[in-house]
């Protein structure tokens, strides 16, 4: 019984730190969509645009995977938020590179559904994400 009472005393940290993660996914999706030039949110709801959906498939992921390890490497509330906002520059700057260094035609080509582009930016910001987790172990 001890066991229990002892693991349950977690619980508390577990629904700031999740309360925490949803407040700040849904900031991410706020902020992701006021940054690009296209409301993919409007593209996937009202157009049923699958390559808008595919692109912010990704940055959502991306940045949930680099959330997830804010959260488990954070030695406190304070600094899981201030890990959280490098995870969303990081996300919301692999935009900017893919758009204007790799596919400067992104936004016309999401816009327009091409799958592709929906493709290698989801998976582009994917990776971001991945590769920002990776490095907030420290």
């Amino acid at each position: 019984m001890d066991a229990v009472m002892h693991s349950l005393l977690g619980l508390g940290n577990f629904a700031i730190y999740f309360v925490s993660s949803l407040i700040l996914l849904m900031l991410f999706k706020i902020l992701y969509t006021l940054v690009t030039p296209h409301d993919e949110w409007k593209l996937v709801k009202e157009e049923k645009n699958e390559a808008a959906a595919l692109g912010m498939v990704g940055a959502v992921l991306g940045f949930s995977v680099a959330l997830g390890s804010a959260a488990a490497n954070s030695a406190s509330l304070i600094d899981f938020w201030i890990w959280a906002a490098v995870a969303l520059i990081a996300q919301l700057l692999a935009f900017a590179i893919i758009r204007f260094v790799f596919m400067p035609k992104i936004v016309q080509r999401i816009t327009e559904n091409e799958k592709s582009a929906g493709i290698v930016l989801g998976g582009f910001s994917i990776a971001v994400g991945i590769l920002n987790a990776a490095c907030m172990t420290y």
